[in-house]
């Protein structure tokens, strides 16, 4: 692996975790790069008072599993490279 693909790899823990802890938010789709991704997230809890909260953080536990059981190479290949931005 070179330098730049651990630095994506390191982007794996680091989205998974905030994906299953702050998933309504979308933290995990900004430190993938998927700004418009965490954009929707973060308007749809905010803008309907928390109520939207219950189902895009349903979206950021699956996705952050999801996330975290890939390998590093799957990971980078899917989310880096791809640009695959949900699930």
């Amino acid at each position: 692996m070179t330098n730049d693909n651990s630095n994506d790899a390191s982007k794996k823990i680091a989205a998974g975790i905030l994906g299953i802890l702050l998933g309504a938010f979308g933290i995990h789709k900004f430190i993938l790069g998927y700004t418009t991704e965490g954009v929707i997230l973060l308007v749809a809890s905010l803008a309907t008072c928390g109520v939207g909260a219950t189902i895009t953080s349903i979206i950021g536990l699956v996705e952050g599993i999801i996330y975290l059981t890939k390998t590093d190479e799957e990971f980078i290949n899917t989310y880096i490279l791809n640009k695959k931005a949900w699930f």
